[in-house]
């Protein structure tokens, strides 16, 4: 068996995944309070070669057989915070999620904060989903409109009078998050706590924390070293193809 080619094959596939993952940031990185999809590869030993003809497999005489592994992740680091001067516009300073129930009825966290009013006044992001208060309600505006204030800890007044206040959680485990669509986690671990004192800043949103130059920068490397995984195949095969018709 040629091995080589196999690894190879392994890595052109590796690289395939990272590209994804590349091309992911790239097109979101303009999506508020999007985190950035990493990607890590290590090695995993999958058989072995054997060096001498008459040892068994699996006895330990072959060589290990090295091919490589993709691992996923994301990265929770802070994006910008940048003014848009919107009274429904939050970021958070700091850790911490906001709360918000989707269509489905699942609960969901994010940390972007474009929020808007539905037609009953409920408060929703852009997405749709309904933004809860710390009791775990939908936050009703008043009619009849008015000034609306959103304090540092999340509580919001209308014309002075308490609207709510934003739920604001954190969890022992980021990694316990599963990715939606537009930056928003589904929990797959414990129950989030809340997080004692947020600092929520009104007329603000936080970026993605996604450098579209980096990702440009890994997209040549990936092209650099598919081509090379490439040639490298290429190469091999040929040497097995003048192998087979000198011997037959």
């Amino acid at each position: 068996m040629n091995v080589g080619l196999y690894q190879s094959a392994a890595s052109l596939s590796a690289l395939e995944r990272w590209q994804d993952a590349v091309t992911q940031n790239i097109t979101s990185s303009q999506v508020s309070g999007y985190k950035k999809r990493t990607v890590s590869f290590s090695s995993a030993i999958k058989g072995e070669v054997m060096t001498d003809p008459k040892a068994r497999t699996g006895s330990g005489a072959g060589e290990p057989m090295q091919f490589p592994k993709v691992g996923y992740g994301i990265s929770f680091q802070f994006g910008e915070t940048q003014p848009t001067r919107r009274d429904l516009d939050v970021a958070l300073q700091g850790e911490g999620f906001f709360e918000i129930q989707l269509e489905d009825g699942r609960k969901a966290y994010t940390r972007a904060g474009e929020f808007r009013l539905r037609a009953d006044r409920t408060l929703i992001t852009g997405d749709n989903a309904t933004v809860l208060n710390e009791g775990g309600d939908p936050i009703q505006f008043l009619p009849g409109g008015g000034r609306i204030v959103i304090n540092a800890d999340g509580r919001i007044l209308q014309n002075d009078a308490p609207v709510g206040r934003i739920a604001v959680v954190k969890f022992a485990d980021n990694r316990q998050l599963v990715p939606l669509s537009a930056g928003a986690f589904i929990n797959q671990g414990p129950d989030p706590q809340p997080v004692e004192k947020p600092e929520v800043l009104q007329g603000y949103l936080e970026s993605s924390n996604i450098t579209p130059l980096r990702e440009m920068v890994d997209l040549v490397n990936i092209a650099r070293a598919y081509e090379a995984n490439q040639k490298l195949i290429q190469t091999r095969d040929q040497a097995l193809g003048r192998t087979i018709e000198t011997l037959g």
